[in-house]
Order: structure tokens, then C-alpha cells, then sequence
């Protein structure tokens, strides 16, 4: 019994080779803009106000005016989703502590609107 292989033709293989390399490549950058719109700092480093840096691949870390906050968010253009946020626990007395319960967050021109569970305003946050 004889078997045949059969080979695609090189040009082939190397075409699909190519194609697989240039999906893979898209499929990593779906989802992940540049988020340009919210990198940055953003609110005051005044004492007791609060603050949040945000970097390009969501990484947020920051203060509620009290309490040190930390996490990884989700971006889509100019929102962010946050992840869920690590915080120190000191009690403070005078500190609104709002920022530490924000869930969403959605840049207008310099200001983040930061919203909670509920999908209620809690805060506003200048950029830097």
C-alpha cells in the first residue's frame, strides 16, 4: 500500500502563516485603546482631597484623602471600569472617603466623573 502526502504549496503556507501572525497581532489590541483621554493624575495632592493616577493599561493607584487606593480598571475609550479597589483601612475624621466606593469613572474634556454601584454621580476629579 502506498501513501501519498500532500503538501500546500510554500507560497500558500507562508500567506496563511502571515495572515495568522497579523490576527494575532489585531486580537491583542482589541479592547485596549490608548485610553489617552484618562492617563494621567488626576483630582488634588492637597491633604485629606482625593487623587488617582491612571495608566494606560488600567493600573490605578491613588488616595480617598485618607486611605491609600490601588487596583487594576478596565478602559474603552473615555471610561473606565474599575476593578476592584484595594485600600488601606485608617480611620479618618473630616475626609469624605467617596472616591474608594467609585466603580466607573468617565473623562469630560479635564474633569472624571466618577460614579458608584448604583450608576450615581459620587464625585468629580480635575485632571493634573
Amino acid at each position: 500500500m502506498t501513501r501519498t502526502i500532500r503538501r500546500a504549496p510554500v507560497g500558500l503556507l507562508g500567506a496563511c502563516a502571515a495572515a495568522a501572525v497579523v490576527v494575532g497581532l489585531l486580537s491583542g489590541c482589541a479592547g485596549t485603546p490608548s485610553g489617552a483621554a484618562l492617563v494621567g493624575t488626576w483630582g488634588s495632592t492637597a491633604e485629606k482631597q482625593p487623587n488617582l493616577t491612571i495608566e494606560n493599561d488600567g493600573a490605578f493607584s491613588g488616595t480617598d484623602g485618607c486611605n491609600r487606593l490601588t487596583g487594576r480598571g478596565s478602559i474603552d475609550g473615555d471610561s473606565i471600569t474599575f476593578g476592584p479597589i484595594a485600600s488601606t483601612m485608617i480611620a479618618c475624621t473630616g475626609v469624605d472617603e467617596w472616591l474608594g466606593k467609585a466603580v466607573t469613572g468617565t473623562a469630560k474634556g479635564n474633569t472624571m466623573v466618577v460614579y458608584d454601584i448604583s450608576g450615581n454621580q459620587i464625585g468629580k476629579l480635575d485632571k493634573k
